[in-house]
């Protein structure tokens, strides 16, 4: 169950008369997403409608949408996973600049119906539910798969093109703001490269008309594996990498575009695959004059890379914009890249991934264990499974009383715990040799030790006898 609490708050003059009660009231909506035949998740969406505060009208009376929404955030629960959304009149001078937390919405939000499209979009929808358990439930229909993050790298000719690109400052400008923002979610660290000569594996077919080269869908997935055996990251690193290319055709085949399924040309020149990154081709205008000296200098516009770049990021980590009714309109996160409750939304999905996957490993793990019968199970293991399902439990119920970040939290210990106690070693030892096999183990550690032990009792007893003059006999 995953409770979402959300406070309407309507301005003076903004009440509409058809509303079911007199404010304030509260309103209660579940509904039930099923996954596959035994597991579900229930929506609950804590709706409370008031009036405005005096405080939130003076903030309501600023300047600009975006100063009401910096006073006005001050006024909220902060807590993650809440939203408020404020209903102001059709005259207020907030209206023609649309903020965070200022919705035009004249009386539509004033229902509990009406305003359910913009509540679902800004926490959680069936489709971001689906694209989070798919890869963990075997039985489900649903589609998409999660996404993860971390890389960049270039690719050019040295022998026609001399490529400059202001990497770190790009990096720090537009990429390390939506890190920082993603920082309670996970770690992340940005490496760049340069690789020389780099070929796509395809060759790109030229067309007559346009004078240019052409990259057809279907052959994309080719264009990825020369180039990711090139890729350092990726084999140095034991976590989820992302890559993202920017590639720069050698002469002989610029300019290079990339077709659809259609046959269009794609208007970014840019693609993307899931769990693995995108690449970016980056054409180089031909020099005017045929007499030009090579190799070209070349300065990547950084501008037009990132904004391909991050778009693909959002994609990758699900962050895809969901549609809007048309009498709904978001302001741009800006320079974070990231909405606020853009960034609950990938919670809600993550702490969901993190308890399907402590059932998943845990249901393994004593699986197995039900196969070996005679083996022992160590006191600090059965602490780590006892502490797995004690945060899975307590990441359950924090999501439904709407307690985002405790959630989140518990379930990343119950992961770690889980894994623990499937990965230790004095399980792994044991868990791949047949029963009869073990004794074959056993003997050789323990043979070295026995002999010598066996010798000297034989000693002992062969003495004893000596001594009472008893004729000597070994059993």
């Amino acid at each position: 169950q995953l409770a979402v609490p959300i406070a309407v708050v309507f301005a003076p003059g903004s009440v509409p008369g058809d509303l079911p009660r007199s404010l304030p009231f509260r309103d209660v909506q579940e509904t039930e997403i099923s996954v596959n035949r035994r597991t579900s998740v229930v929506s609950r969406y804590e709706t409370v409608y008031r009036s405005t505060t005096a405080q939130e009208e003076t903030a309501l009376g600023a300047a600009t949408a975006r100063e009401a929404d910096a006073a006005l955030c001050l006024l909220q629960d902060t807590s993650l996973g809440s939203l408020t959304m404020y209903v102001v009149p059709e005259t207020s001078s907030l209206l023609p600049q649309v903020g965070s937390s200022t919705l035009r919405c004249q009386p539509l939000c004033a229902s509990p119906i009406r305003g359910a499209p913009l509540t679902q979009v800004m926490s959680f929808t069936a489709s971001s539910i689906a694209a989070t358990l798919s890869d963990r439930m075997p039985d489900s229909q649903l589609g998409h798969d999660p996404r993860r993050h971390l890389k960049s790298s270039l690719g050019r000719d040295p022998k026609s093109h001399a490529v400059d690109w202001d990497i770190e400052d790009a990096v720090n400008r537009y990429v390390q703001p939506i890190l920082d923002k993603l920082s309670l979610v996970a770690n992340f660290s940005v490496d760049s490269q340069i690789l020389y000569y780099a070929v796509l594996g395809v060759t790109p077919r030229f067309d007559k008309e346009t004078s240019s080269f052409l990259l057809s869908a279907h052959s994309l997935p080719h264009v990825i594996n020369p180039v990711e055996a090139r890729l350092g990251s990726s084999a140095a690193s034991l976590y989820p990498v992302l890559n993202f290319l920017l590639y720069v055709p050698e002469r002989s085949h610029s300019p290079l575009y990339i077709q659809d399924k259609d046959g269009t040309p794609v208007s970014t020149n840019a693609f993307h695959s899931p769990r693995w990154g995108g690449i970016m081709i980056y054409n180089v205008e031909a020099p005017a004059s045929p007499q030009a000296s090579f190799p070209l200098h070349v300065d990547v516009d950084m501008v037009r890379v990132m904004e391909v770049f991050l778009a693909q990021l959002r994609l990758l980590f699900g962050l895809s914009r969901e549609e809007l009714p048309p009498e709904f309109l978001l302001e741009s996160p800006g320079n974070e890249g990231l909405a606020d409750w853009e960034l609950d939304r990938l919670l809600w999905a993550h702490t969901l991934e993190n308890i399907a996957t402590v059932s998943t490993t845990l249901t393994s793990l004593a699986q197995l264990l039900d196969k070996i019968g005679n083996i022992v199970i160590k006191d600090d293991v059965a602490s780590e499974v006892y502490r797995a399902v004690a945060s899975a439990q307590s990441a359950m119920v924090e999501l439904a009383t709407g307690h985002l970040h405790s959630a989140f939290q518990a379930s990343k210990e119950a992961v770690t715990s889980s894994e623990r106690a499937f990965f230790d070693p004095s399980l792994l030892h044991l868990l791949y040799f047949p029963d009869d096999q073990k004794f074959a183990i056993y003997i050789p550690l323990f043979l070295p030790m026995a002999v010598p032990i066996l010798l000297s009792l034989a000693k002992i007893v062969r003495e004893a006898r000596q001594r009472k003059k008893e004729p000597t006999k070994m059993d």
